[in-house]
């Protein structure tokens, strides 16, 4: 009997079940970028931090956030299962973006909100890409495929909050005369994980098949305890790094030496069906440390550089119903993605049917390419400026755009490169161990970000321009010499490549 009955749930299960996850996975980005938009605005006006330390706290925050996704795919794996961990971090996300709505502008408190916002983060991320893997695991074209249309989902959320979230934290502050605004916005971010939760209690059914061995038997309540308990732990761990400069290094930097150790240890421990595929991994985990310095300069030097040198009371493609907010500059990169995903998905699909498609080294290639060409648009900054030192908004506008098609051939394939290559009874801690890889490289970036930070007495557009068309042009020769070296490695990950694909039968399992 249980065997007659079992075939009949993977055949309508695939396009439902991704669809699942495409709307959790929104709805929880709707609420990180939502915030994301402010943090660094709300430290700078209303808490009056430095540049530099803004830069460098919302860098940490970063790090930390994409850091725990190490300790959250084990978890999945091993203690929780992958959708219960998944759904516990949403849980979690939730109460993060409330703590911050509450009207205090306290430091402690932001700490505090931040630290439970990087334990859910490390809960929900890893789990929820390693979802996805298991639905198409098997076919390398439609991981691709899959991946890049998921990765629509961060920024289909993410640009609506980002638009959302200025727009409320102004009106609120205008309307009433006071600062609740900026609270008010947070609140608005914890709303979404609330909607994600509903939606995903509604179309549960189409994962019940699908999640790591613990997910098939019962909860185990005392698990569930000791995970909650070891997040409090972790979350005022957090809370002090962020307060110390210091700590924030060594953790960082301390985080990057395990990370090298712990590819060695899987490299030389592995089977030799599985080290090739480990190797080109961590080649391609490597380049992608060196994009997200790129993208973090979006919600630090560039979002700084909105405030104080581009005209946003410029209408944009002739639209006259509102006047931007700087804040609203950052929804440029998702809107551009979210136009671009459809196309480089049906690009990938069309040539894998052909046996033509790129390998995702070359497309790496390309990405930095294309970063390199953004920073190099924000770098002209200054001949389109006028006499007040305020920039076109239209500099924003090609610049994110081509930036935002660099990110989706880099860090929209990051997760379909873990995979890829990676064998499947490794995928959720490798799925962690590609967020502490983003995680290192957003500190870095807000280091890098700091070469453009300027005195709070310094207001004059006109010596804050050059400071950040500078750095901005800096940037667009590291992405050169980024395209450069991927370049130059892409003979070895042909060859890794070929040796892993002669080997995937073995690698490889169904995800039904």
């Amino acid at each position: 009997m249980t065997n007659t009955l079992e075939p009949a749930v993977p055949v309508t299960s695939q396009t439902r079940s991704f669809t699942t996850i495409f709307l959790i996975e929104m709805w929880e980005r709707f609420g990180f970028y939502g915030m994301q938009a402010l943090i660094v605005y709300y430290m700078v006006q209303r808490l009056h931090f430095a540049d530099d330390r803004a830069n460098l706290v919302w860098s940490a925050a970063t790090a930390l956030i994409y850091v725990a996704p190490a300790i959250g795919g084990w978890v999945g794996d091993k203690i929780l299962g992958t959708r219960r961990t998944m759904l516990l971090g949403a849980i979690i996300l939730g109460l993060g973006y409330a703590l911050m709505g509450l009207p205090t502008d306290n430091v402690w408190a932001l700490f505090g909100a931040l630290s439970v916002i990087t334990v859910g983060n490390g809960l929900f991320k890893p789990n929820s890409g390693n979802l996805v893997r298991k639905i198409y695991e098997g076919d390398d074209s439609k991981i691709d495929s899959a991946f890049t249309i998921y990765y629509m989902a961060v920024n289909i959320g993410s640009t609506f909050s980002m638009l959302l979230t200025p727009w409320i934290k102004d009106y609120i502050n205008r309307t009433y005369g006071n600062e609740f605004g900026w609270h008010a916005a947070f609140l608005v971010c914890s709303f979404g994980l609330v909607i994600g939760l509903a939606n995903y209690s509604l179309m549960r059914k189409s994962m019940r098949h699908i999640g790591s061995e613990p997910d098939q038997r019962p909860l185990n309540i005392g698990h569930l305890l000791l995970v909650v308990l070891a997040g409090a732990v972790l979350a005022i761990g957090s809370a002090v790094v962020l307060n110390y400069e210091t700590l924030a290094e060594i953790f960082v930097y301390g985080a990057g030496i395990v990370l090298l150790g712990i590819f060695a240890h899987l490299i030389r421990s592995s089977d030799r069906s599985e080290r090739s595929g480990l190797i080109a991994a961590l080649v391609l985990v490597v380049q992608t440390i060196f994009f997200f310095i790129f993208y973090q300069q979006m919600s630090t030097s560039l979002a700084l550089f909105a405030l104080r040198n581009v005209d946003w009371s410029q209408s944009l493609f002739g639209l006259h119903l509102f006047t931007w907010n700087p804040a609203q500059y950052q929804a440029l990169n998702p809107l551009w993605i979210f136009a671009l995903s459809p196309p480089l998905a049906w690009i990938y699909t069309t040539a894998g049917k052909r046996g033509k498609d790129l390998s995702i080294a070359a497309k790496f290639v390309l990405g930095f390419l294309m970063v390199a060409v953004g920073f190099f648009l924000f770098g002209a900054a200054g001949h389109y400026a006028g006499g007040d030192g305020k920039t076109s908004s239209w500099v924003m506008i090609w610049g994110y755009g081509f930036y935002s098609l660099g990110e989706l051939l880099v860090s929209g394939l990051g997760l379909a490169m873990i995979a890829r290559y990676v064998p499947a009874r490794m995928g959720g801690f490798m799925m962690g161990a590609y967020f502490v890889a983003v995680g290192i490289s957003s500190y870095l970036g807000g280091v890098v970000a700091n070469f453009a930070s300027v005195p709070r007495d310094l207001t004059n557009p006109l010596k804050t321009l050059p400071v950040y068309t500078a750095l901005f042009n800096k940037l667009g020769w590291a992405a050169l010499v980024c395209t450069l070296i991927a370049l130059a490695v892409l003979p070895l990950m042909r060859r890794l490549s070929a040796t892993h694909s002669s080997h995937a039968p073995q690698n490889g399992t169904s995800a039904h």
